[in-house]
Protein backbone atom coordinates (compact mmCIF):
# COMPACT_ATOMS: atom_id res chain seq x y z
CA UNK A 1 0.00 0.00 0.00
CA UNK A 2 0.83 3.66 -0.60
CA UNK A 3 0.90 4.56 2.73
CA UNK A 4 1.16 3.56 6.72
CA UNK A 5 -1.10 4.30 9.45
CA UNK A 6 -0.78 5.73 12.64
CA UNK A 7 2.40 7.79 10.88
CA UNK A 8 2.45 11.60 11.78
CA UNK A 9 3.17 12.49 8.39
CA UNK A 10 2.50 9.66 5.96
CA UNK A 11 -0.78 11.54 5.12
CA UNK A 12 0.89 14.39 4.22
CA UNK A 13 3.65 13.12 2.19
CA UNK A 14 3.26 11.86 -1.77
CA UNK A 15 1.96 8.60 -1.94
CA UNK A 16 4.38 6.22 -3.50
CA UNK A 17 2.27 4.22 -5.55
CA UNK A 18 1.47 4.47 -9.03
CA UNK A 19 4.70 6.46 -10.18
CA UNK A 20 6.10 3.92 -12.06
CA UNK A 21 5.46 4.74 -16.28
CA UNK A 22 5.27 1.11 -17.19
CA UNK A 23 2.40 -1.43 -18.52
CA UNK A 24 -0.44 0.03 -20.39
CA UNK A 25 -2.64 -3.29 -19.73
CA UNK A 26 -6.14 -3.08 -20.13
CA UNK A 27 -6.76 -3.04 -16.88
CA UNK A 28 -4.72 -0.44 -15.89
CA UNK A 29 -6.52 2.99 -13.92
CA UNK A 30 -5.27 6.01 -14.92
CA UNK A 31 -1.80 7.15 -13.24
CA UNK A 32 -3.46 10.04 -11.06
CA UNK A 33 -5.87 8.10 -9.55
CA UNK A 34 -3.28 6.01 -7.51
CA UNK A 35 -2.05 9.47 -5.85
CA UNK A 36 -5.49 11.21 -5.02
CA UNK A 37 -6.64 11.08 -1.61
CA UNK A 38 -8.55 8.09 -0.72
CA UNK A 39 -9.27 5.65 1.74
CA UNK A 40 -7.25 2.49 1.88
CA UNK A 41 -7.63 -0.59 4.43
CA UNK A 42 -5.74 -3.60 6.30
CA UNK A 43 -6.92 -6.01 8.86
CA UNK A 44 -5.07 -4.82 12.00
CA UNK A 45 -4.97 -7.20 15.30
CA UNK A 46 -6.60 -4.79 17.90
CA UNK A 47 -3.88 -5.22 20.17
CA UNK A 48 -1.19 -3.68 17.15
CA UNK A 49 -3.34 -0.34 17.24
CA UNK A 50 -1.19 0.87 20.26
CA UNK A 51 -4.31 2.09 22.36
CA UNK A 52 -3.70 -0.24 25.09
CA UNK A 53 -6.95 -2.84 24.24
CA UNK A 54 -5.55 -6.48 25.36
CA UNK A 55 -7.50 -8.36 22.12
CA UNK A 56 -6.24 -10.82 19.41
CA UNK A 57 -9.24 -10.08 17.51
CA UNK A 58 -8.55 -8.64 13.68
CA UNK A 59 -10.35 -5.54 12.47
CA UNK A 60 -10.39 -3.82 9.22
CA UNK A 61 -8.67 -0.50 9.86
CA UNK A 62 -9.28 2.04 7.41
CA UNK A 63 -6.53 5.15 6.42
CA UNK A 64 -6.37 7.85 4.07
CA UNK A 65 -3.19 7.79 1.88
CA UNK A 66 -2.61 9.54 -1.45
CA UNK A 67 -1.51 13.69 -2.25
CA UNK A 68 -3.61 16.34 -2.76
CA UNK A 69 -1.22 18.11 -5.31
CA UNK A 70 -4.20 18.98 -7.72
CA UNK A 71 -6.26 20.70 -4.62
CA UNK A 72 -2.83 23.27 -3.83
CA UNK A 73 -4.01 27.06 -3.67
CA UNK A 74 -2.07 29.83 -4.55
CA UNK A 75 -1.59 29.98 -1.03
CA UNK A 76 0.58 26.72 -1.15
CA UNK A 77 2.48 27.53 -3.83
CA UNK A 78 3.66 30.71 -2.62
CA UNK A 79 4.80 28.69 0.77
CA UNK A 80 6.47 26.16 -1.13
CA UNK A 81 8.68 28.86 -2.97
CA UNK A 82 9.41 30.48 0.27
CA UNK A 83 9.80 27.51 1.81
CA UNK A 84 12.24 26.57 -0.87
CA UNK A 85 14.13 30.25 -1.09
CA UNK A 86 15.29 30.03 3.20
CA UNK A 87 12.42 32.21 4.33
CA UNK A 88 10.63 30.00 6.56
CA UNK A 89 12.02 26.77 8.59
CA UNK A 90 10.77 23.58 6.92
CA UNK A 91 10.22 21.90 10.22
CA UNK A 92 7.09 24.54 11.20
CA UNK A 93 5.54 24.62 7.75
CA UNK A 94 3.98 22.30 5.29
CA UNK A 95 3.22 23.71 2.42
CA UNK A 96 0.40 21.86 0.39
CA UNK A 97 -2.66 19.98 1.89
CA UNK A 98 -2.68 17.19 3.83
CA UNK A 99 -5.22 13.78 3.07
CA UNK A 100 -7.05 13.87 5.94
CA UNK A 101 -10.39 12.27 7.49
CA UNK A 102 -13.62 13.83 7.36
CA UNK A 103 -15.31 11.26 8.77
CA UNK A 104 -14.78 8.41 11.33
CA UNK A 105 -16.41 5.01 12.04
CA UNK A 106 -16.50 3.34 15.29
CA UNK A 107 -15.08 -0.18 15.53
CA UNK A 108 -16.46 -3.04 17.68
CA UNK A 109 -14.11 -5.77 19.11
CA UNK A 110 -14.15 -8.34 22.17
CA UNK A 111 -11.15 -8.09 24.07
CA UNK A 112 -9.72 -11.19 25.86
CA UNK A 113 -11.60 -11.12 29.10
CA UNK A 114 -14.87 -11.63 26.52
CA UNK A 115 -15.86 -7.92 26.89
CA UNK A 116 -17.40 -5.98 23.90
CA UNK A 117 -15.71 -3.12 23.30
CA UNK A 118 -16.34 -0.20 21.07
CA UNK A 119 -13.97 2.82 19.89
CA UNK A 120 -15.17 5.84 18.69
CA UNK A 121 -14.02 7.51 15.65
CA UNK A 122 -10.96 4.45 14.90
CA UNK A 123 -11.14 4.46 11.40
CA UNK A 124 -11.53 6.78 8.31
CA UNK A 125 -15.04 6.71 6.83
CA UNK A 126 -14.06 9.11 4.46
CA UNK A 127 -10.76 10.90 3.40
CA UNK A 128 -10.32 14.78 1.95
CA UNK A 129 -7.65 17.09 1.15
CA UNK A 130 -7.61 19.76 4.08
CA UNK A 131 -5.17 22.69 4.73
Amino acid sequence: SAGKPGGTRASCDVARAGRGRGGKGKNRQPKQSSRDCRVEKREMKVRDLGLGFDSDEIVLFKFCVGSCQSSRTNYDLALKTLLENGSFPRHKVSSHPCCRPDRYESVSFMDAQTTWRTIQSLSAASCMCMG
